[in-house]
């Protein structure tokens, strides 16, 4: 006999199940096709961010062309265009008209910046000013003589470090590095070179520093292109994760982040007394002074031994061209008259005027750079003498030229505290 109810009950069941299963297919089919998309979404936008901030190719391609043209020259001239023994690697460039790339010249590892379309040129609020490509090495002009060359770089440098009573020394150590075949002669192609090269403050400030030890080495140049040593750690903190986790990453969770992953308190010691050096070795040293206008912790690295190494010194400028580069710049708040991230004065509200003295030192943004750095795990029997030492450091104020006493005072004894504490075990 037929059972209507048992009919009756299953085809409901079996109608609900179907849809269920209709349903779970839909919802499979829209995330999967939302996942591809994101994916598809997220590579795309990391190609071209790639193509746009790394043109290393297009960097070679413009230098190489001006050198076998005749229009340039330069000690890594040859290993980049003929016998193509300097390498450029992993891009590392943040900003498309300044390429940096990681690189091998031969045996050596080495890092290797290149300017594109326009040469940097100090401006506030900004990294760079334009200037077009095509001009770029168009001095000095067919017929200047070494003499006239050496007129114009010691112009150039009175006007970028002041009248430094031993300019002509800076002169004849620019003259030296232009001979890249040191061949004795500086022919026009070298010139060319080194002028371009001249306007860019990283590349005199390596040539001043050359003989200190936070300083990366000069190897090589052709054109604008110049290739230092790499430093192997290339932040004082910090972890690198993808940029699309950095989206979900909140910024307290991210600084903590980067504590967690630094060197044991003795290395951070050690590498903190060198960056306390390089602003001794920046402080009116051989050729004026220079101020420090961005002290984030990534213009900051280290080497294997833990020895402070520079990697981005283009936002240290001498104090001279600093103060004429703001000197009646018009200003509304104290605001308007900064430069890079650190390098501030005060609006005069009367005239609308920036006025041309910095508010922090040097020493002052050094120490509030290392004060979380040394701090966190620092050994209990100096923590409350180093806390009380970084933040007097901090509270320097005004141009070290007023406080000469007291600045190399507080340099000396924070110094001198970290040393106590690490010259007897193995990382000091």
């Amino acid at each position: 006999m037929f059972n209507y109810s048992t009919m009756s009950l299953s085809l409901p069941f079996s109608f609900h199940k179907q849809a269920r299963l209709s349903y779970m297919r839909m919802k499979y089919f829209f995330f999967s096709w939302l996942a591809v998309f994101i994916g598809s979404w997220v590579v795309y936008v990391q190609y071209s961010t790639y193509t746009e901030l790394c043109r290393g190719q297009d960097c070679k391609n413009t230098i190489c062309d001006k050198y076998r043209k005749g229009v340039i020259d330069g000690s890594a001239c040859s290993s980049l265009c003929d016998k193509e023994t300097l390498y450029l690697g992993k891009c590392l460039s943040t900003r498309s008209n300044n390429q940096v790339y990681m690189g091998s010249w031969g045996d050596l590892e080495a890092v290797i910046k290149c300017q594109m379309e326009e040469a940097v040129r100090f401006d506030l609020g900004a990294d760079t000013e334009p200037r077009k490509g095509a001009v770029l090495f168009d001095k000095p002009t067919k017929g200047t003589s070494v003499e006239k060359f050496k007129e114009m770089v010691f112009s150039h440098l009175k006007a970028k470090v002041g009248d430094q009573a031993n300019l002509l020394d800076l002169v004849g150590l620019i003259i030296s590095v232009a001979d890249g075949n040191k061949d004795g002669h500086i022919s026009l192609p070298e010139a060319k070179s080194t002028w371009a090269l001249l306007q860019l403050n990283e590349f005199l400030l390596m040539i001043i520093l050359q003989d200190k030890e936070h300083t990366p080495k000069l190897l090589g140049f052709c054109g604008d292109l110049y290739v230092m040593e790499k430093v192997q750690y290339t932040s004082l903190y910090g972890i690198s994760i993808p940029w699309i986790m950095e989206l979900f990453v909140p910024s307290g969770v991210r600084r903590s982040m980067d504590q967690w992953f630094t060197p044991s308190w003795p290395r951070k010691a050690k590498i903190s007394i060198g960056l306390l050096e390089f602003v001794e070795d920046i402080f009116h040293g051989t050729f004026g002074n220079f101020l420090m206008c961005d002290t984030s912790a990534n213009n900051f690295g280290y080497n294997a031994k833990h020895d402070l190494k520079m990697v981005d010194m283009r936002k240290i400028i001498p104090e001279v061209t600093f103060k004429d580069l703001i000197r009646d710049r018009h200003c509304e708040t104290d605001e308007d008259c900064v430069y890079g991230m650190d390098c501030r004065t005060t609006c005069d509200q009367t005239k609308k005027k920036c006025t041309t003295e910095v508010i922090q030192p040097n020493l002052a943004k050094a120490c509030q750079s290392l004060k979380d750095y040394l701090l966190r795990g620092a050994p209990p029997e100096i923590r409350e003498e180093l806390e009380k030492q970084l933040y007097s450091c901090i509270a320097l104020k005004g141009t070290a030229d007023q406080m000469e006493m007291e600045h190399s005072l507080i340099l000396n004894n924070l110094k001198t505290l970290l040393w106590k504490k690490i010259s007897h075990t193995k990382d000091s």
